[in-house]
């Protein structure tokens, strides 16, 4: 890739690292915040402070813009900030890490996307083709940025990418040999303004792949299901309710894989160390993917068999004074939510709440089925969730400043067989960082009590 001068739009993780990735080859770096108040030492400390990167707050200049030939965004920035129509007006092209990454690096691509289940899906993958091909990496939404990585890649290696729909919607080129879309629910609306889009965002994973290529749908969810009919790759289904012609499926309490003639038995249910049916559907998917990634069926059993849940999904943490902890951070909107309450088996103390994405939460609400004993909300969300819970007839509702009260409300008040479960159905954005920080915060503030 022969571009010499690159504006990198955000100073965070992803953009640091687009930035010292084009450093190492040679271009120049405009690097990009819109925030005048960033600490600019601390930023260019991150880069290594090479002359050939120059940091710009505020606003891009026209010299900026007249130099640049490329813009590398990061995710969390809106493709229609204000800013991007500057460039756009320059005819400069915008590339999401993704893109950047995927022009520097080599070998095959399975890359997997979907509204929940991605972190799950992508870490198991993940742990399947490195017990094959030591020389896999997993990068993406998942926390390691793409561009980090890539240039440890060769013809040989494996890349294996979570992908959000922020990084999707400035994927040009980015042609993974596997895709997945594992589900498609209301999502970021605050950002891609209709379902529809949303969905078309998620869709163009595939919209580089040919027919020598393959995309995993899951069978079970219509709008994934409707996605088969407009892509080229080759379509391999995979269901927990049915049996697809040529799919992953479940039969008789085991997981099955159909190719052509040639039926293969992967695993016994009862084997998995996972719970709930959404982790049944995240090694559907899983076994789909890395079979169709050319690794054996014992591996992906073996592997499967001995995987344990991801850190901030239904994770237990600690149990105190006979009341059970788990930290569902990572259910940011309310079908994922939906699925923590649904691996409860005791009465609930349910915190939830957040940063507002324009969810409805009709769905979460009617899902407690009984098992929610109190609705703890923090949150700009808070009179939002508890005017759709009364709504629904619940009034178990209690609000909180923020995380560390809701648990010591929580602590205070549930009794022996009980359990106390974080699962937002919100972003953390505005609180915290991340989904990440807001877990870990939930967790220090758990055991400090078992302390």
């Amino acid at each position: 890739m022969d571009i010499k001068n690159v504006i990198v739009a955000g100073t965070g993780k992803s953009g640091i690292s687009a930035a010292k990735l084009l450093l190492k080859h040679g271009a120049n770096v405009y690097l990009f915040d819109e925030n005048e108040t960033r600490n600019k030492d601390e930023i260019m400390a991150q880069t290594g402070n090479l002359p050939c990167c120059r940091l710009v707050l505020g606003k891009l200049t026209d010299e900026v813009l007249d130099a640049a030939e490329l813009m590398v965004i990061s995710p969390g920035i809106p493709v229609d900030s204000p800013f991007t129509e500057a460039v756009r007006a320059k005819n400069i092209p915008i590339w999401s890490e993704i893109e950047l990454a995927y022009n520097y690096g080599k070998g095959r691509i399975a890359a997997i996307t979907g509204t929940n289940g991605k972190t799950t899906t992508t870490s198991l993958v993940g742990e399947i083709m490195k017990a094959y091909n030591p020389k896999t990496i997993v990068v993406g939404n998942i926390g390691i940025p793409y561009t980090e990585l890539c240039d440890t890649t060769d013809e040989d290696s494996v890349t294996v990418a979570e992908i959000s729909s922020f990084q999707l919607e400035t994927a040009i080129g980015f042609h993974p040999d596997v895709s997945a879309v594992l589900n498609l629910t209301p999502d970021h609306l605050n950002r891609h303004y209709t379902f529809e889009n949303y969905g078309n965002v998620k869709l163009s994973i595939s919209k580089n792949q040919t027919e020598n290529d393959v995309i995993v749908l899951n069978y079970d969810d219509r709008h994934t299901r409707s996605m088969g009919e407009k892509v080229k790759a080759k379509v391999v289904y995979f269901s927990r309710l049915e049996k697809p012609a040529g799919g992953v499926y479940v039969e008789n309490n085991s997981i099955y894989i159909e190719d052509g003639d040639d039926k293969r038995k992967v695993l016994e249910l009862a084997e998995l160390k996972l719970l709930g049916a959404h982790n049944v559907e995240n090694v559907l998917a899983a076994v789909g993917i890395t079979y169709y990634m050319k690794v054996p069926v014992q591996v992906i059993h073996d592997v499967s068999v001995s995987f344990q849940a991801v850190e901030h999904r239904i994770e237990y943490v600690e149990t105190i004074n006979g009341v059970s902890y788990y930290n569902d951070s990572k259910g940011t909107n309310p079908d994922a939510a939906i699925k923590g309450i649904q691996a409860m088996v005791a009465d609930t103390y349910l915190i939830g709440g957040g940063y507002d994405k324009n969810s409805e939460y009709d769905e979460w609400i009617e899902a407690f089925d009984g098992k929610v004993k109190a609705l703890v909300l923090i949150g700009q969300t808070a009179e939002k969730i508890a005017a759709c819970a009364r709504k629904h007839g619940f009034t178990d509702i209690i609000f909180k400043d923020d995380l560390k009260t809701a648990v010591e409300y929580c602590h205070d008040h549930a009794a022996p067989g009980e359990a106390v479960l974080l699962s937002p159905a919100c972003a953390s954005w505005g609180m915290f960082d991340n989904y990440e920080q807001r877990g870990r915060m939930f967790k220090e503030y758990v055991r400090s009590y078992k302390e």
